[in-house]
């Protein structure tokens, strides 16, 4: 598509942003608001599993319709391979870490919250983002957090399943992805866990991986490390949402939540972990 062109009822002013994995460009309709097509490069026009991965991808999106989540519009008749969703004007947590640093407490506790319930109605969905980091996170201007790039979801039983396959990026992979482990929730709260830490330090919990590394996980560094101002239950519940062992983390997105909401009122139910750990 050319900047200028119209295309099956829609006007195209740009090319926003061209991958390996797709095409977004941006739209307006006949009022001028403002929409995201997203469509296969030509590179992938080949890949027999592309064109079914980008509607299975439109589909994920229409099944989890919310505040939390980009509009899908609902397109008529297409005679090409695309799908079109709503532009929001904001930033994304990454691009907000940069310009402001660490978040302050308050701010971070009401994202995580929202985080956490977002992520919550997707997995009760039975659909797995796997791609949860601040540049995938939106925070508009109209206050809302919304989740996107849906590019790697995951749906047991729809999605292809490819064995010892590494979605998303390094640092927020769970432990036991490296192993080969199939997509489960909780490698999308280890995600969700990384993301948050990072948020609030600026620090990743087993440091930077890099794409071509095997890391060895041990005991996450405590965020008490870099802000000393935290309150111990924050730092022993991130230290639980990215513990390397999966039993030893959060179960669901809710029971994190829940704890979250309830540690103003008292020290959070989380056990230390034992001396033997500590020293």
């Amino acid at each position: 598509l050319k900047p200028g062109q119209r295309f099956e009822g829609w006007q195209v002013p740009s090319l926003l942003n061209e991958s390996r994995q797709s095409l977004l460009y941006r739209l307006q309709d006949d009022q001028g608001q403002p929409w995201l097509l997203k469509t296969l490069p030509d590179s992938r026009h080949q890949d027999s599993e592309a064109g079914p991965a980008l509607l299975l991808e439109e589909w994920f999106l229409r099944r989890v319709a919310g505040r939390a989540f980009p509009q899908v519009h609902a397109a008529g008749s297409r005679q090409h391979l695309y799908y079109v969703m709503r532009e929001y004007p904001g930033r994304t947590l990454a691009a907000l870490f940069q310009q402001q640093g660490p978040l302050p407490l308050a701010q971070w506790q009401s994202i995580a919250e929202r985080l956490l319930r977002a992520v919550g109605l997707l997995h009760r969905r039975q659909i797995l983002h796997r791609d949860i980091k601040p540049e995938n996170l939106l925070l508009g201007d109209d206050g809302e957090l919304r989740v996107l790039d849906f590019g790697l979801a995951y749906c047991p039983g729809l999605s292809e399943d490819h064995a010892h396959a590494l979605p998303g990026t390094p640092s927020f992979i769970a432990p036991e992805a490296f192993n080969g482990e199939s997509p489960t929730a909780q490698q999308d709260l280890y995600g969700v866990g990384v993301t948050l830490y990072y948020l609030l330090t600026g620090h990743y919990p087993y440091g930077e991986i890099e794409a071509f590394q095997r890391p060895r996980f041990t005991q996450p560094i405590s965020a008490n490390r870099y802000r000393p101002d935290l309150p111990e239950w924050l730092a022993l519940s991130l230290e639980r949402a990215v513990a390397a062992q999966p039993a030893q983390r959060y179960e669901t997105a809710e029971e994190w939540l829940l704890a979250l909401e309830q540690a103003d009122r008292r020290e959070l139910s989380i056990r230390p972990r034992p001396l033997l750990e500590r020293e």
